[in-house]
């Protein structure tokens, strides 16, 4: 039988997306005994020898290539990321700042219509619909999904930069490249 650390590598590897915590205790661990392993194997992937690291995001844990791996990976594989357009980028950022927030408020704060951009938000699963604002003609409320979480590496949503601090991401420089 693997011990619990090749388990743990063999979940993640297999799931390619994070795996939650309480998805792991389906492995018959206590959840002491699977943190205190988690927090090994990270350590021990740390160093970038076997080539992947072991990522918290999006409130569980993902295998990642490690920033040592990467160059050998792109010149293997040559990925093409997707990416984001400015006006993708804006819309998003001010969804994960003000949601739930409601297509007109959006168009108020942009200055221009949002319509084309969240769709493609939607279909990229980035943003879904989270609810009705309680208004005339209850407008539809978007707000940011997990898969927004994993793609920009974020645990959660208070892993945000601060609003100033977001603001110049993406002046003068290329399209946002996205993970995953």
């Amino acid at each position: 039988m693997p011990s619990l650390k090749a388990e743990l590598l063999a979940v993640l590897f297999a799931a390619g997306r994070p795996v939650a915590l309480k998805e792991l205790k389906a492995l018959g661990y206590p959840e002491e005994t699977l943190l205190r392993t988690l927090k090994a194997l990270e350590a021990d992937l740390r160093d970038g020898e076997l080539g992947v690291a072991l990522e918290r995001v999006a409130g569980g844990w993902r295998l990642v290539v490690h920033e040592s791996a990467l160059e050998s990976v792109e010149r293997v594989l040559k990925p093409s990321p997707p990416r984001l357009s400015k006006a993708a980028l804006e819309v998003l950022a001010l969804i994960a700042y003000h949601q739930p927030v409601a297509r007109a408020e959006l168009e108020a704060m942009r200055g221009k219509s949002v319509e084309g951009v969240l769709e493609s938000l939607l279909e990229r699963g980035l943003i879904r619909v989270v609810g009705e604002k309680d208004a005339p003609g209850r407008p539809k409320l978007y707000g940011t999904t997990e898969r927004f979480l994993e793609v920009f590496g974020l645990e959660s949503l208070e892993d945000l930069p601060p609003l100033k601090e977001a603001q110049g991401l993406t002046e003068d420089g290329p399209p946002l490249l996205l993970r995953g």
